[in-house]
């Protein structure tokens, strides 16, 4: 894995910022050139650097070399308390990465957590004077906190199976009667409900590929025979696929959501994937949905986007009780910002209550949707970092 330096919070103030995603969590990486004003300091094993005893407020800029046989994350906390306020995660051994921050008065010091268990933590540095931007520390998160949302998030992934698994019967039986109105009407239903979980980026592994995959990359495209799930399943509902190939898609479809339910109680969900995962899944539908992409003739991507909404609205619920604590006005921006973009989405259907195609939006509504999105991922993506694991920081 490659180094990365992570800032704390408030990093666009900082200067260039790179987003990344290394060991299944989303990393901020913030990356000067060095220059005569930067602190080089050196850690080890013995001793977690030598920093200046005084320092004067505002940006601070430390060239950390890790002198030790192992990988090291290397902190700047406060002195006495938990906030961290910078950080850089698994420095390798003999290599250097600046460490940056901006720091308001007060006393903080380096803290060293090295990949063979050791914790090492420098004299007390004093800073002095004051700070036009300060960066606000906020309580590192210990694996072990996250165990409790993962809990929960299982318990309702688990509590919403079912009813996927209903809607996708209901499906199946329409077509085995050959009523295709009603199977179009009961493929949203159960299209929805599958989104509503977040399965973005393969949340599922190979189940959502064989759920709700799509026909990109494969050799035959949307004629190719492996294709299967709702999408495939869209494909036919909109494209006159016969009702006998149209019943071996859904039937395969409730054995794909059956086979889900049995697995997933077996399943580890990794606790790094759930701040992950409020991002994610509307970066999913930015991408996918709201291109169009994966609209394979139902034109109903704004209501799946909306579904999308929702269910980043119950992955912040799970998560509230961490987030609060560490940024109280995260939570409360977040849920005002989704429900602006919802209303946005509401609002782009036709009198009857049916969904727009995206394609057929005006430019005026696009645009709208497309800032309010814009705006709200914005805010989701302090999430993943605000939630990294910091265990020993």
């Amino acid at each position: 894995m490659p180094p990365i330096t992570r800032p704390v919070r408030r990093i666009g103030a900082l200067g260039a910022v790179i987003v990344c995603a290394a060991a299944g969590s989303l990393a901020v990486a913030h990356v000067t050139a060095s220059s005569s004003a930067d602190t080089a300091v050196t850690v080890a094993e013995t001793a977690c650097g030598a920093p200046p005893a005084r320092l004067a407020a505002g940006p601070v800029r430390f060239q950390v070399t890790d002198d030790s046989r192992d990988f090291v994350n290397v902190y700047v906390i406060a002195a006495a308390g938990d906030d961290v306020y910078a950080e850089i995660q698994s420095l390798a051994p003999h290599s250097t990465l600046p460490l940056s921050t901006d720091l308001g008065a007060g006393a903080y010091a380096l803290r060293c957590v090295f990949s063979n268990g050791k914790i090492g933590t420098s004299d007390a540095i004093s800073v002095t004077g004051t700070a036009d931007a300060p960066v606000p520390g906020y309580v590192p998160l210990p694996d072990l906190d996250m165990q409790p949302a993962v809990a929960a998030y299982s318990k309702w992934i688990g509590g919403q199976l079912p009813g996927l698994l209903a809607a996708s019967r209901t499906l199946d039986a329409d077509v085995a009667r050959g009523d295709l109105a009603a199977a179009r009407g009961d493929w949203l239903v159960a299209h929805l409900d599958y989104t509503r979980l977040g399965a973005a980026y393969n949340a599922f592994g190979d189940f959502d590929g064989e759920i709700d995959g799509m026909a990109s990359g494969l050799p035959d495209g949307v004629h190719d025979k492996s294709w299967t799930g709702l999408l495939a399943i869209e494909y036919g509902l909109w494209h006159g696929e016969s009702t006998a190939g149209l019943r071996t898609l859904t039937q395969g479809l409730v054995g794909s959501v059956d086979g889900l339910i049995k697995d997933f109680p077996s399943e580890e969900v990794d606790p790094g994937d759930l701040p992950l995962r409020t991002h994610e899944i509307l970066e999913n539908a930015l991408q996918f949905q709201l291109t169009g992409i994966s609209d394979y003739g139902s034109g109903t991507t704004l209501a799946t986007t909306y579904a999308s909404t929702q269910g980043t609205a119950k992955l912040l619920d799970i998560l509230a009780s961490l987030i609060q604590p560490r940024d109280p006005a995260l939570l409360a921006t977040a849920r005002t910002q989704i429900a602006a973009f919802q209303a946005d989405l509401l609002a782009d259907r036709t009198a009857s209550g049916s969904w727009i195609p995206v394609g057929s939006l005006s430019v005026a509504q696009h645009q709208r949707v497309d800032a309010d999105l814009g705006q709200l991922l914005e805010t989701l993506a302090e999430v993943p970092n605000l939630l990294y694991p910091r265990t020993s920081a």
